[in-house]
């Protein structure tokens, strides 16, 4: 997934020309002439949050660690909620904890913006197979079993729906972005979709009420989903199954859990066995793979099965 820059007009056509200038030098990598229209920008309008973070990143990627720090809080600052997601950067920085690092607004904002061209990009593009991979570690750990209640945390546009409709006699989605849920009712292939913050959504749900639970490309954007175990531990069935998916962080980091350039999350394994099991959840299989491919390269992961024992 391609980072998001919010286009947004300051209200002045002078300032936006340059702003517009400064993200064309950013995206052809020249960061110093980037830096100086973000600059530019700020001198005509200096509450343009998203030309602080142009900024930010330009002296980011020019090694300008404290400079881009400044620029970074500033447009913060402007907009706490971080849609434009310089969250993202200040974690990487040091100046942020990693767990602050995504924002639920930057995480709506980025999926309503990709909505559109999501799936395409996705399938086409980046070889992503996650939810048939999902589907055939079930059809195979599982394969007599038929699911009475899933739930399909993070729906997107339906890819995990579809992949999953033939087995289940009732599917649910919940996604934060509304266009996302636009998209998967388009397909008709959920009996009911939800735009929710997932624990929030999994806190509302009766306990022993869902016997499926999948999460496709989903923990990728939560750093220690220790409150999401412990919610599904309660929701789900005995002998209810969980499967998803993430990217293997390769080490071990000190956290369990880093940030990377993609603006994700990468995983070690070991570390969401260790929270799944805090919560009486059972490790049933947890298997490498490739999660997509970028310029070319297999991006490694995991996909792990967990059951309410």
């Amino acid at each position: 997934m391609s980072r998001l820059y919010v286009a947004r007009s300051s209200g002045d056509l002078v300032t936006d020309r340059r702003y517009s200038y400064a993200q064309a030098y950013f995206e052809d990598e020249d960061w110093s002439a980037a830096a100086d229209l973000a600059h530019q920008t700020l001198e005509r309008d200096e509450g343009f949050a998203p030309a602080w973070a142009l900024l930010g990143r330009s002296r980011m990627a020019l090694g300008l660690d404290s400079d881009a720090i400044t620029a970074l809080n500033r447009a913060l600052a402007l907009e706490p909620h971080d849609e434009l997601g310089v969250c993202v950067e200040l974690a990487r920085l040091g100046a942020l904890p990693q767990a602050d690092a995504l924002q639920p607004a930057f995480v709506r904002a980025l999926f309503d913006t990709y909505a559109e061209n999501f799936e395409a990009h996705l399938t086409r593009d980046l070889g992503y197979r996650v939810p048939q991979q999902i589907r055939d570690s079930l059809d195979r750990l599982f394969a007599a079993r038929r699911f009475s209640c899933a739930l399909d945390l993070g729906c997107g546009t339906g890819l995990m729906g579809e992949a999953i409709r033939n087995r289940v006699t009732h599917l649910s989605g919940i996604d934060i972005a509304p266009a996302m849920i636009e998209k998967s009712r388009e397909k008709g292939v959920y009996d009911s979709l939800a735009v929710a913050e997932l624990t929030a959504h999994l806190r509302t749900l009766s306990m022993d009420s869902v016997d499926l639970v999948l999460a496709a490309d989903v923990i990728v954007y939560i750093g220690d989903p220790v409150h999401i175990f412990d919610a599904l531990a309660r929701v789900m069935t005995p002998g209810g199954v969980f499967a998803f998916s993430v990217q293997d962080a390769g080490d071990a980091p000190p956290r369990g859990y880093r940030i990377g350039m993609d603006a994700r999350f990468s995983h070690d394994p070991g570390f969401l066995e260790r929270r799944a099991q805090a919560v009486g959840l059972t490790v049933a299989e947890s298997m490498a793979g490739t999660v997509r491919y970028e310029t070319g390269k297999p991006v490694p992961g995991v996909f792990i099965v967990l059951t309410n024992a």
